[in-house]
């Protein structure tokens, strides 16, 4: 009976963690980072320093960059002419404009 209870225990706790982990991400707030923060150099998905790194899908993939991984990675620690943000906003900001990015590219930023 015990290895029954804990063999439906186990896959339960696992879809909570996931559960936990994706409802962790706000989009919305993601949004409201953006504006704060990207969108003088990003409007619209757009990039006014280096046009062609833009934050489109294509742009994204091309540059490696079509990941909450490696956005998040690119707005922690900046590069070139974008700057770091990892001591300005929170890691939570960041996971949130991260994921803000990628969904507006999925969208095409409509």
């Amino acid at each position: 009976m015990k290895k029954f209870f804990f063999g439906l225990f186990i896959p339960y706790l696992t879809l909570i963690s996931f559960y936990t982990s994706v409802q962790a991400v706000d989009i919305n707030h993601g949004e409201n980072v953006f504006t704060a923060n990207c969108s003088a150099c990003h409007a619209g998905g757009n990039n006014v320093i280096m046009p062609e790194k833009t934050l489109k899908k294509d742009a994204l993939s091309t540059n490696q960059m079509d990941s909450i991984s490696a956005i998040t990675y690119q707005v922690t620690n900046g590069k070139n002419a974008m700057p770091a943000f990892g001591g300005r906003l929170s890691d939570d900001d960041i996971e949130d404009v991260a994921s803000f990015v990628l969904s507006q590219s999925e969208k095409d930023w409509n």
